[in-house]
């Protein structure tokens, strides 16, 4: 599952949610420390008014919860959403075992342009990490971005995808601002 300052960090890198049922979600309220939500026609519904997305809690007794705004919940993309989110740039994931080598050092012959801090293998060998190959358009070279969980991978390379897109934003405006 992907780790909860992950899913903030693509939040505030302007990544919206919009709710739809099997989607997870976790409540950023004391109270509600660690739990994950599912998005289910029978227990969690969505829905939409004109003031916003709420999603209804269905026959829980249990919760003194009856509904929590989507804008006030936490998306936990899965694999397969974050997968869908990279598009056209996505070349593919592997798995590798952790074989002891650390970042950076002569036997990593990966890059990872973005910085992404968040590679498992602890250097004993005994711990998995997932890479994800993305490409950016019109890109000639790959990037990779690796953590111990295939989501964190894919989130590292989706907030490099969206750093990318608003950087090329910025450049556009500084190009046409520049021919006038």
């Amino acid at each position: 599952m992907l780790d909860h300052a992950l899913a903030r960090r693509l939040r505030d890198a302007g990544l919206r949610w919009r709710p739809r049922a099997g989607d997870r979600f976790a409540i950023e309220t004391p109270g509600f420390d660690g739990d994950v939500f599912t998005l289910s026609d029978m227990t969690i519904e969505v829905h939409e008014y004109p003031t916003g997305t709420e999603l209804g809690f269905n026959g829980t007794t249990e919760w003194a919860l009856d509904s929590v705004a989507a804008d006030d919940s936490l998306w936990l993309p899965r694999e397969d959403q974050l997968r869908e989110l990279l598009g056209p740039v996505f070349r593919g994931l592997a798995r590798h075992v952790d074989t002891g080598s650390r970042p950076g050092s002569d036997s990593d012959s990966t890059t990872n342009p973005g910085g992404d801090p968040d590679i498992s293998g602890d250097g004993d060998g005994g711990g998995t990490v997932y890479e994800v190959t993305t490409r950016p358009t019109g890109g000639d070279t790959d990037l990779r971005h690796r953590a111990s969980v295939a989501e964190d991978a894919y989130a590292h390379a989706l907030l490099a995808y969206i750093d990318a897109s608003l950087r090329l934003d910025e450049v556009e405006v500084e190009t046409e601002a520049e021919a006038r």
